[in-house]
């Protein structure tokens, strides 16, 4: 997912690949661990692929901001 004008709305939904797009120092494998152990934003997943809603995944660091260097 590439984001090329800050004029866009944020998107509803994001691939696990890409959340450190929006959530910089978020890396991809710690939310599958996070998955792997039941904890975690809800994911959804997509054929082959793992998305998450960005809100739910927002409100989530927002409860553990560790994980992420801002937000």
């Amino acid at each position: 997912m590439k984001i090329h004008n800050s004029n866009r709305a944020k998107p509803l939904m994001i691939a696990r690949s890409d959340v450190g797009i929006l959530f910089p120092g978020l890396s991809p494998k710690t939310l599958a661990n996070q998955s792997s152990e039941g904890r975690g934003p809800m994911s959804y997943r997509v054929g082959r692929k793992i998305y998450y809603r960005v809100e739910e995944l927002e409100d989530y660091l927002t409860q553990y901001p560790m994980f992420v260097d801002r937000i």
